[in-house]
């Protein structure tokens, strides 16, 4: 897992980081911390009011060009997350930002493959906690290259005069990579 200051470039990926997963919770739009925020506010009391002895599971967060895998390494924590292994493709990911008040948290949006089906929110928003600031920082600096891969990819595809581009390849992705002082600069002077 790498510490380092400074950008990650998609050469570096595939990247692996340990990490405690927060959990999931409907978001409610597809991209920018508005949208992350109360998530990962409900995340954070919810695992601060897990009962003594309980803890969050560590997982195994590796991004690479084609997304993000979790697996759960701490295979002796008997509870919904016992066995986990999930990959979202990088499709399917519209937004990932370390986070403005715990700098430790990166969260990222994902787009539900159920998004079509009336009523159901489409965006849900996955956090983590890391060991530091600046690990947060690397995973989402490590996400922002797998983006720029993706819309290499995208560009190469359509400037290959291809008719139509496939479905798959028309949804918008962001990742915010201000430091979370910066984004609170922002926010204040939004309001």
């Amino acid at each position: 897992m790498a510490d380092n200051e400074g950008p990650v470039l998609v050469q570096d990926l595939p990247m692996t980081f340990q990490v405690k997963y927060l959990g999931q919770s409907d978001a409610r739009g597809l991209w920018g911390i508005k949208h992350t925020r109360k998530p990962v506010d409900l995340m954070v009391a919810a695992a601060k009011a897990l009962p003594p002895g309980q803890v969050l599971p560590i997982v195994r967060l590796t991004i690479t060009v084609d997304g993000v895998h979790l697996e759960t390494i701490n295979q002796e924590i008997k509870n919904e997350f016992e066995h986990m292994a999930v990959f979202f493709n990088i499709e399917s990911i519209s937004y990932g930002v370390q986070d403005l008040v715990y700098t430790r948290v990166f969260s990222m949006i994902i787009v539900k493959d159920n998004a079509d089906v009336k009523g159901l929110n489409p965006f849900e928003c996955h956090a983590f906690v890391c060991e530091s600031r600046n690990a947060a920082r690397r995973l989402t600096y490590a996400l922002a290259a797998a983006f720029q891969d993706y819309s290499r990819r995208v560009k190469e595809m359509q400037t290959a005069e291809i008719d139509e581009k496939p479905p798959s390849l028309k949804k918008r992705f962001a990742i915010d990579l201000r430091t979370p002082e910066e984004i609170e600069a922002d926010l204040e002077t939004e309001a």
